[in-house]
């Protein structure tokens, strides 16, 4: 780690404040947006390598901003701060394309430690290039060198953790994995029974991209009572 881009999206200015220094003591680069606008033209400008994102904003709302992130073609993992008894927001963050959650209010050191785990993630050990190597289901193709996903010959736009999870269950065919097992390989920490959730979702935007029929899904399956499998031809 060596001062990657994060940008703060806050209004509560000592909030703001407060985790600038923390993630500035860890080494990162830290740019601050009070509104959800400016974070935006911030995200376009400056290109974060992972944006922290608070859901209130007085503007437009995080879940806006966090849509049209990904509409504007942006890769980069989005960590959602939610309150804690505001399960509908996680789910909601999740389905606009958000990587992941942290609950308010959070531990500082926890915080950090899942942004570098989203960062090493994204941008590291498993985003590493294997040359020449592709992986062909169907009309799929898993392309590990340019770490692109194709389906008949068009791209498809897949987020960073979408594609190390497709990647994941893709090279360990007919094994299934349990949600927490994903968690800790994919998401890199420790799982708890929020993380479901969070799991799921994926899959399902997975599905969605991959799938002829996405209700009854060809190659991720669900396995009763454990997770989930890639089921190769």
């Amino acid at each position: 780690m060596s001062g990657e881009r994060i940008l703060i999206v806050e209004d509560e200015s000592a909030v703001a404040r407060g985790l600038q220094y923390g993630l500035e003591k860890e080494g990162y680069t830290v740019q601050w947006a009070k509104t959800g606008t400016k974070a935006l033209e911030m995200a376009s400008e400056q290109e974060p390598k992972l944006v922290l994102l608070d859901l209130r904003l007085p503007d437009i709302s995080g879940f806006d901003v966090c849509r049209q992130l990904r509409i504007d073609g942006n890769r980069m993992p989005i960590l959602i701060l939610t309150a804690r008894d505001e399960e509908l927001d996680k789910v909601l963050g999740l389905e606009l394309g958000a990587d992941d959650y942290i609950v308010k209010p959070y531990n500082l050191r926890e915080l950090i430690a899942r942004i570098r785990a989203q960062i090493r993630r994204a941008y590291g050990e498993l985003a590493e290039a294997s040359q020449g190597e592709k992986i062909l289901f169907g009309s799929i193709e898993i392309d590990l060198e340019t770490l692109q996903v194709t389906r008949d010959g068009k791209v498809l736009f897949l987020t960073p953790t979408e594609f190390r999870l497709l990647r994941y269950l893709a090279i360990h065919p007919g094994r299934p994995f349990s949600r927490e097992a994903l968690i800790e390989t994919i998401w890199g920490y420790e799982g708890d029974i929020g993380s479901d959730r969070t799991v799921d979702v994926h899959i399902r935007h997975l599905r969605e991209k991959i799938e002829e029929d996405p209700a009854n899904p060809r190659w991720i399956q669900t396995v009763r009572g454990i997770g989930y499998k890639f089921q190769p031809e």
